[in-house]
């Protein structure tokens, strides 16, 4: 694929204008360069157009980085916020796929942690939809009857709270399926993580929730029906019963309509 088409293609899918596509793909590669090492960037370098290979060429030891990391220097590229960017770099990987061979796609989703699937699967082709943020936050808004800053603050809290409470894998699930401005109460959770799902009884889950928003035990309790029932809209069927099963039975209680 020639430069030209390669951008070309990117403008069409991603409704993005010849400027901003060839930003987007610049940052996007150009950080990917950051983290793969000449050899696991070998197969995705042969099948890009010889104008847009410079911008992927490491010229240094590979830096273990996560998604996060990522998405974040690849925004500070383009220049836009973290949403734009995780949505541009996905559309970029989604033009990989059409321009680079499965069998080094499947190389280069070896080489990376598994927080990078949201991206690999572009390339792969069996794209994951993700919710965005400002979506997740305003069902949950809608739901507890909350402002914006209201719903954030309830949805940090809870994500946060339910990252203490699961197995470390089930919380990196989550991040893997939510949009990146999730993230960072599901990455504290997951550091100060309780372990402790069983012993944990859902009158303990609801009093933390409530103690970090600084609300009634009665509002966590409404805040907290809301963001399961939208966490269960906003990922996988497998991926909500994984979280489910790693919790006492009584949290089904949460699925009720606050």
């Amino acid at each position: 694929m020639e430069y030209e088409e390669f951008i070309d293609t990117l403008k069409q899918y991603a409704d993005l204008g010849t400027e901003e596509a060839e930003r987007a793909a610049r940052a996007t590669l150009e950080t990917l360069g950051e983290r793969l090492s000449t050899s696991e960037g070998r197969g995705v370098l042969q099948r890009l157009p010889a104008r847009a290979k410079p911008w992927i060429q490491p010229e240094r030891d590979p830096e273990p980085f996560d998604v996060d990391e990522f998405l974040r220097r690849v925004a500070e590229r383009e220049e836009v916020d973290v949403e734009v960017a995780a949505r541009h770099a996905r559309e970029v990987f989604w033009v990989l796929g059409e321009v680079v061979e499965p069998e080094a796609v499947a190389d280069m989703a070896a080489c990376l942690p598994e927080d990078f699937d949201s991206l690999i699967v572009e390339a792969q082709r069996r794209g994951i939809q993700l919710m965005p943020a400002e979506e997740f936050l305003a069902r949950v808004a809608n739901r507890a009857g909350l402002d914006a800053a209201g719903a954030h603050r309830a949805t940090e809290a809870v994500l946060e709270t339910l990252a203490e409470r699961v197995a470390g894998g089930q919380a990196e699930n989550l991040i893997r399926e939510l949009a990146v401005p999730l993230h960072e109460p599901l990455k504290r959770g997951t550091v100060e993580g309780i372990r402790s799902a069983a012993r944990t009884s859902l009158d303990d889950f609801l009093g933390r929730v409530a103690e970090r928003q600084g609300v009634s035990r009665e509002e966590g309790r409404r805040h907290a029906q809301a963001v399961f029932t939208t966490l269960r809209e906003a990922i996988t069927e497998k991926g909500f019963l994984d979280v489910m099963l790693g919790l006492p039975e009584e949290y089904r209680a949460l699925l009720t309509a606050p």
